[in-house]
């Protein structure tokens, strides 16, 4: 069976336990996960491209996507694991259920940023949307 994990990686403080969690859990299978680094930016307000090249702003959300990658992937190469890695823009929320869909995911994992649950909901997080729209299984590390 073949096993994908999308790894949500938004640069927040939680994602490090994220990864660390991804790498003992990982480690412990007999058939490895395959690893689905995702990171996806917001698009720019407006209509930008009249004012700035488009070029200009695909390289910016590719080299702010791939800093945020950064971290995890120096763990995830440090512990000898093979992933993937993917820069998108869009609706955050949206963007991660699609993908997870689309590249037949069995799991998505993602920081839980350690909001209460009533926190989550009245903030409206990330994490609370994915779990409450996704037909993709969600486990939020805390």
């Amino acid at each position: 069976m073949n096993t994908s994990w999308l790894i949500a990686i938004d640069g927040s403080v939680s994602f490090l336990k994220v990864i660390d969690y991804v790498i003992t859990e990982a480690a412990s299978r007999v058939t490895p996960a395959q690893l689905l680094l995702v990171n996806v930016q917001a698009p720019l307000s407006g209509d930008i491209t009249r004012f700035i090249d488009q070029k200009v702003v695909k390289d910016f959300h590719r080299e702010t996507g791939e800093a945020t990658l950064a971290q995890a992937r120096q763990k995830l190469e440090a512990a000898g694991m093979a992933y993937s890695s993917h820069i998108m823009v869009g609706e955050t929320v949206r963007t991660l259920i699609e993908f997870a869909q689309d590249k037949a995911c069995s799991l998505i994992i993602m920081g839980a940023r350690g909001l209460g649950n009533v926190a989550g909901l009245l903030l409206g997080s990330i994490a609370t949307k994915v779990v409450k729209l996704s037909t993709v299984p969600v486990l939020l590390v805390k």
